[in-house]
C-alpha cells in the first residue's frame, strides 16, 4: 500500500488489499473507525482507496503506522487473500431473498423446457441439452457474481444496512425509472423488430434456394412469386418499424442520460454549496468541479449509451435462445458457449482495471489541478522566468497521466479482441455444426436457414461488449467519486429559534473561546472580549494571532471548541446560520469577484437592489469615480475573479457590496489594505456615517485604518489580547500598539 495524498486531518491510501473484496474493505474501514482519534474511515473495493480522516492533535506519521498495521491485521485475517471467509456468525442477516430473483426462475424455466424437449424428442439430444445447460448455469452464475458484487461494493460505500441498498445503476437512475421503463420498452420493440426482420430475410434466401418457405404455405402463401410479395412487405414493414422503433428509443434514452446528469448535477452542487468550509477548503477545487462536469457527465454518458445495447443484447438472448432450444437444440450450446466465457472474461476485466481507472482519474486530477494553478498564477510565473519549469512539471504530469491511460487502454482493447475472436469462433462453430447436421439429416434445412443469422446478430453485438464493460467501469468508478463528495458533512442549521436581522443589536461576546486548525497549535486559546453594540471595534495584531479567526467563529465558518461565541446574549451555535449569516455583512482581504458586470456583483447578494442603490453604496465606497469612467460604467464586465480591475478596485467592488446588504453587524477583514492612503481616508469618512447605530469590527494591519475606532482590542500570537483600549489611551500605555505606530507613521507616541 502506498499514500495518495497527506494533509491536515485527512489522509488518502491505495490499499490493493480491498480492490475487488468488498468484505475486506468493510472490515478495514471498521477497524479504523475503533482507534482513538480517527473520525472517519471509508475504504473502496472500487478503486483499492481509503479515506481516513482524524482529530488534529494526532501526527500525521502516526496516523499512517496505524493504517498500515489496520491493513496488516485485515491481510491475517479470515478474510485476507488466500484465506477461505468465516462462517456466517448467527447475529449477520441472512442474504437477501432476492437473491436470484432473475436468475433462478429463468434457469428454472430453461430446464423444463430442455427436460420436454428431451421427452419429445428422444434421447438424442441428452448429450447436447446437458450441454446447453451447463452453458446456460455458467452464465448464470457469473452474471449473478458480478451484479450482487457490485450491489455489496454500493452497500459498503454507502454505509447501508443489509436489505438497504441496491445496484450502482439503481441508484443512479433515482427517480427518473418511468423514462427508464419507458426507453427500455421501446428497445425491446426495437430488437424485436429487427430480429423479425432477420428471420424474413432468412425465409426470402429459403424461397430463392428452395422454392418455398413452409411457415408462409400456412398463411395462404403457395406459390414462389406470392411469398416472395409477402415477404417483401413485411421486410418493408420491419425495416420501417426498426427505424421508427431505433430513433425513439435512441431519443428517449438520450433524454434519461441527459435527465440523470442534470439531476445528479443540480443535487451535487446543492450538497457541495452547503458543506462544512473546513471540508470544502481540504478538497482540491479542481478534483470538487471534476467530480461535478466529467464524472457526473459519465452517469448520464452510460445510459444515453451503453445501457441501450446491454438491453438489446439482452433482448436478444431471451428470444434466441428459446428459438434455438425448440427448433435447433442440436445445435444451441455451440452457439451460446461464448457467453459464459465472454461474461467472466468481462468480470475479470473489470476487477483489473478499476485500480487502473482509479489511478488514471487520480493523475489527470493532479494535472488538471496543476494546469488550473499554473494559469492563474501567470504573473508570478513570468516574474520568476519559470515558463520552462512550469513546461517541463506539467510535461511530467502529463505523462504519468499518458501511461495510466495507455495501461488502460491494453486492456481495455485486450479484452475487445479477446471478445471479438470469440464471437467470431462461435460462429464458425455454428455454421459448421448446423451444417453437417443438415447434411446427415438431424436438422432440416428449412429450419436452420432463417436461424443461421441471427446467433450472429446477437455475436455481433457481443463485439461492444469490451466497450460497454469499458464505459460501466468508468461509470462505477465516476459514481464512486460523487458519492464520496456527496459523503462530505454538510453545515447543520442552528437548534434555535430564528433570528431576525431587523432586531439585531449587534453586541458580540467571546466567552473563553478555544480554536485550533487541524494540525497547528491553537489560533484562539480561552479568549475573552466585548465587542459593544453599535461601535466600531478593531482587532489590530500580528500576522497569526486569531483576528481573522474571530470573524469565521462569528460567521460561522467554523466553530469554536470550547467556550462561546454570543450574539445578542445568545450563542451562534444556537442560531439558524442562514438568519446569522444574513445579520452580518462582511468583507474580506482578497475579495472575490464573479465573472460578470460591476453591477451585478454589487448586487451580488440583495438581487432586488435598483440601480439606484447601487450607486449610493459604490459612491460612498468611493467606487463610482472610477466606474465613471470607464467605456461601459456599471455594465462594464470584469472577468473571472474580476481579473480586469486593480486590488483596491476589487476591495472597493466588495465594500459596496456590504454597504449595499446593509446588515446590522459589519466585519472588514483588510478590506482597504489595497487602496492608497488617499482613497482610504475617504472610505473612512464615509463609513463613520455608515456605521452610525451599527456594529462594525474592523481587522486591519494598517494602524490608519483604524485610529477613530471606539476600541481597539491588540492581539498577540496565540490569540491572546495583549492591549486594548483608543488610540490615545494605547499610545499612552508605551506598548505594543504604541512600537506598531512609531514603526507604521514615524511617530512618537506622546
Amino acid at each position: 500500500m502506498s499514500p495518495r495524498s497527506v494533509i491536515p486531518g485527512r489522509q488518502r491510501w491505495d490499499a490493493k488489499l480491498v480492490l475487488g473484496r468488498p468484505r475486506a474493505a468493510e472490515l478495514l474501514a471498521a477497524t479504523l473507525r475503533h482507534v482513538p482519534g480517527i473520525t472517519e474511515a471509508q475504504a473502496s473495493p472500487i478503486t483499492g482507496g481509503v479515506l481516513v480522516r482524524h482529530d488534529a492533535r494526532v501526527r500525521a506519521a502516526d496516523v499512517g503506522r496505524i493504517v498500515r498495521r489496520a491493513v496488516a491485521l485485515v491481510a491475517e485475517g479470515p478474510t485476507g487473500a488466500g484465506r477461505p471467509a468465516p462462517a456466517r456468525p448467527a447475529a449477520e442477516p441472512a442474504p437477501r431473498a432476492d437473491r436470484g430473483l432473475v436468475v433462478r426462475p429463468v434457469l428454472a424455466v430453461g430446464g423444463g423446457v430442455a427436460a420436454g424437449i428431451a421427452l419429445i424428442r428422444g434421447s438424442a439430444l441428452s448429450r447436447q441439452l446437458v450441454a446447453l445447460g451447463g452453458v446456460a448455469a455458467a452464465t448464470a452464475a457469473v452474471l449473478r457474481k458480478a451484479w450482487h458484487g457490485a450491489v455489496d461494493t454500493t452497500r459498503d460505500l454507502s454505509g447501508a444496512e443489509a436489505g438497504a441498498y441496491r445496484h450502482p445503476l439503481l441508484e443512479i437512475v433515482g427517480p427518473h425509472r418511468k423514462r427508464l421503463y419507458r426507453a427500455a420498452a421501446l428497445s425491446v420493440a426495437c430488437q424485436i423488430s429487427e430480429m423479425a426482420l432477420g428471420t424474413f430475410l432468412g425465409w426470402t434466401a429459403l424461397v430463392l434456394i428452395k422454392g418455398e418457405a413452409s411457415p408462409l404455405v400456412s398463411l395462404g402463401l403457395t406459390t414462389a412469386s406470392a411469398q416472395l410479395w409477402g415477404l417483401a412487405g413485411l421486410v418493408a414493414a420491419a425495416c420501417a418499424a426498426v427505424a421508427g422503433l431505433s430513433y425513439t428509443s435512441n431519443l428517449q434514452w438520450r433524454r434519461l442520460g441527459q435527465d440523470i446528469e442534470h439531476d445528479w448535477r443540480g443535487r451535487t452542487y446543492a450538497h457541495v454549496q452547503h458543506l462544512e468550509l473546513r471540508h470544502l477548503e481540504g478538497e482540491r477545487t479542481t478534483r470538487v468541479a471534476g467530480a461535478l462536469t466529467d464524472d457526473v457527465g459519465q452517469l448520464g454518458t452510460f445510459f444515453a449509451t451503453s445501457a441501450n445495447e446491454v438491453l438489446q443484447l439482452g433482448t436478444s438472448l431471451a428470444i434466441l435462445v428459446p428459438a434455438f432450444l425448440l427448433l435447433a437444440p442440436q445445435i444451441a450450446w455451440v452457439a451460446f458457449l461464448p457467453i459464459p466465457v465472454i461474461a467472466w472474461l468481462s468480470l475479470r476485466y473489470q476487477e483489473k482495471v478499476a485500480a487502473d481507472y482509479a489511478v488514471s482519474g487520480e493523475r489527470r486530477a493532479r494535472l488538471h489541478s496543476q494546469l488550473v494553478n499554473t494559469l492563474e498564477a501567470g504573473a508570478t510565473v513570468k516574474s520568476f522566468c519559470t515558463e520552462d519549469y512550469e513546461a517541463e512539471r506539467i510535461d511530467h504530469l502529463s505523462e504519468a497521466a499518458l501511461e495510466s491511460n495507455r495501461q488502460t487502454d491494453r486492456n481495455t482493447i485486450r479484452h475487445a479482441e479477446t471478445v471479438r475472436a470469440c464471437t467470431i469462433a462461435s460462429m464458425a462453430g455454428t455454421l459448421l455444426a448446423g451444417g453437417q447436421a443438415v447434411l446427415n439429416g438431424r436438422l432440416r434445412f428449412e429450419v436452420f436457414s432463417p436461424l443461421i443469422g441471427l446467433p450472429q446478430m446477437v455475436l455481433v453485438r457481443m463485439n461492444r461488449l469490451g466497450g460497454i464493460v469499458d464505459q460501466y467501469q468508468r461509470t462505477l468508478a465516476a459514481y464512486d467519486r460523487v458519492q464520496r463528495l456527496r459523503a462530505l458533512p454538510v453545515e447543520t442549521e442552528g437548534t434555535g429559534e430564528p433570528l431576525d436581522a431587523d432586531k439585531v443589536l449587534g453586541e458580540i461576546v467571546l466567552d473563553d473561546v478555544t480554536f485550533a486548525y487541524p494540525g497547528r497549535p491553537p489560533a484562539l486559546d480561552d479568549l475573552s472580549l466585548t465587542i459593544p453594540a453599535g461601535r466600531t471595534t478593531a482587532l489590530v495584531g500580528a500576522t497569526g494571532s486569531g483576528k481573522t479567526t474571530i470573524a469565521k467563529l462569528l460567521m460561522r465558518f467554523q466553530d469554536a471548541e470550547s467556550g462561546a461565541v454570543l450574539l445578542d446574549g445568545r450563542d451562534v451555535r444556537d442560531l439558524r446560520r442562514h438568519d446569522l449569516r444574513e445579520a452580518i455583512g462582511f468583507v474580506a482581504q482578497d475579495p472575490f469577484l464573479f465573472d460578470g458586470s460591476i453591477a451585478d456583483n454589487i448586487r451580488y447578494g440583495s438581487f432586488a437592489a435598483s440601480d439606484q442603490a447601487v450607486v449610493e453604496a459604490a459612491t460612498m465606497a468611493e467606487a463610482h469615480s472610477f466606474i465613471a469612467t470607464l467605456p461601459d460604467g456599471y455594465d462594464t464586465l470584469i472577468g473571472e475573479r474580476g481579473a480586469a480591475l486593480s486590488g483596491g478596485q476589487r476591495q472597493r467592488i466588495a465594500l459596496a457590496r456590504a454597504i449595499l446588504k446593509d446588515a446590522p453587524v459589519v466585519i472588514l477583514d483588510e478590506a482597504t489594505s489595497a487602496v492608497d492612503n488617499e482613497t482610504e481616508a475617504a472610505i473612512q469618512r464615509t463609513l463613520r456615517g455608515f456605521a452610525a447605530d451599527r456594529t462594525m469590527v474592523i481587522i486591519a494591519h494598517r494602524l490608519s485604518t483604524v485610529r477613530h475606532a471606539d476600541r481597539i482590542y491588540v492581539m498577540d500570537k496565540g490569540g491572546v489580547i495583549a492591549e486594548q483600549g483608543t488610540h490615545d489611551e494605547l499610545l499612552a500605555q508605551h506598548g505594543l500598539y504604541a512600537s506598531l505606530w512609531q514603526l507604521q507613521a514615524g511617530e512618537l507616541a506622546a
